[in-house]
């Protein structure tokens, strides 16, 4: 059995709750969509970093754990993730966006309305962040549909 692939429709201006109806339903689409953002950020960070000749070993060794829950990282990789996130601003803006776009589904206790809401106000932030990827990822969400 195949899970559904999520649909795009028109882009509508601000998240309702169809939206977030279609991202809850597609939540595994969704995520598996952000970590290929984070994993094209991570390779331009990369490609920035060759250009200045600077030190990439520290993204490196973070770049395979930026994407993931914080509970599913190993200790050994934490310490070298905390200083990537540290020296790339942009890099911890979409780990930070990523966590709080997974509360979304995991925030049981509050309505329906109030999580378009906070839907709603994710991709505002998204959008308003300056961060490409961010964008367009925040686009094609508003334009999900069940």
């Amino acid at each position: 059995k195949l899970p559904p692939k999520m649909q795009l429709g028109d882009v509508v201006p601000v998240a309702n709750e169809k939206t977030l109806e279609a991202v809850i339903a597609n939540r595994y689409e969704v995520m598996a969509g952000y970590a290929r953002e984070m994993r094209r950020a991570t390779r331009d960070e990369l490609d920035q970093l060759k250009a200045k000749g600077a030190d990439l070993s520290v993204l490196k060794a973070a770049k395979n754990w930026l994407h993931r829950d914080d509970d599913k990282v190993p200790a050994a990789a934490r310490s070298n993730l905390v200083q990537a996130r540290a020296a790339h601003p942009v890099l911890d803006k979409m780990v930070t966006m990523r966590e709080e776009l997974r509360q979304l589904w995991l925030n049981t206790s509050q309505s329906r309305e109030q999580l378009a809401a906070d839907l709603a106000a994710w991709c505002h932030r998204a959008e308003a962040s300056g961060i490409a990827g961010l964008r367009e990822f925040s686009t094609r969400l508003r334009a999900a549909r069940t």
